[in-house]
């Protein structure tokens, strides 16, 4: 079992309800990264479901989780042959964290009968470059358990040069050696810096709604994430990612709606 693993283990109490505990080592300046938290779900979901891969997730978050104990409690929607639907709850104390309903299938490993191409050209990893190491009081502990290497002008706005246009380019794995599999794509969903940075904001950009799709079970090795936006407008821009693993293949898709960044 890696770290990630652990960090995102669901122990079943009874059939509806799971134990998770919440590390502080995924947390972006206080708040836990969206994605972890989605994968720690998915544990729960999967475990309880007939099928084996969560196949389409849809997120509502309601409020910032903190580290530590935490339950999900599971609804059953549907069951049928090739697919469940869940509704499965994030609590801490009596509140409700995280809202998500979850349809789980089992994903075979084959060629796709149609593909489109990524949406955009990523240099060589040797080309690519990493974020500084945050300092200590930043609470930036996420970066420690991910290994990313970006398109150079995607992270222009580290010296004040950000492209103008809301995107974010990267290849991203686990620091700790692990094959990717449907929960680190999870993570790797919400891993790159809000793509508003490029486009001049700055500060937390809280997500309110992020829906991901899990399209093929990843390949070993490095995954190229591809994030772009549509919209800025009244203070919320919407972010797209693209996941494409080393065979070439897209494996997951996300869509969320967030607030620029504060401060």
């Amino acid at each position: 079992m890696t770290k990630f693993d652990e960090a995102t283990q669901a122990i079943r109490v009874d059939e509806t309800t799971y134990d998770v505990c919440l590390d502080p080592g995924y947390s972006i300046g206080g708040p836990l990264n969206g994605g972890y938290l989605m994968a720690a779900i998915l544990r729960a979901v999967v475990d309880a479901s007939p099928h084996e891969h969560p196949v389409t997730t849809s997120a509502q978050f309601l409020r910032a989780p903190q580290p530590g104990p935490a339950r999900v409690r599971l609804e059953q929607i549907k069951t049928g042959r090739t697919a469940t639907m869940t509704r499965a709850t994030l609590v801490q104390g009596d509140k409700s964290f995280i809202e998500t309903l979850v349809t789980t299938a089992t994903l075979a490993d084959v060629t796709p009968e149609w593909t489109d191409r990524p949406s955009a050209a990523m240099p060589p990893v040797g080309e690519c470059v990493k974020l500084p190491d945050p300092k200590p009081e930043s609470n930036m502990t996420f970066n420690a358990q991910i290994d990313m290497a970006f398109d150079p002008p995607t992270i222009g706005w580290l010296t004040g040069n950000p492209t103008g246009r809301p995107e974010s380019r990267a290849y991203f794995r686990m620091a700790e050696p692990q094959d990717p599999d449907p929960y680190v794509l999870a993570l790797a969903v919400d891993a790159l810096p809000p793509v508003v940075f490029s486009a001049g904001a700055r500060g937390w950009a809280p997500t309110v709604d992020l829906t991901w799709h899990l399209r093929a079970l990843p390949a070993p090795g490095w995954l190229t994430l591809l994030g772009s936006g549509r919209m800025i407008s009244d203070g919320w821009f919407d972010e797209e990612v693209e996941v494409w693993d080393s065979a070439g293949r897209l494996v997951a898709q996300s869509r969320q709606l967030a607030r620029v960044g504060r401060g």
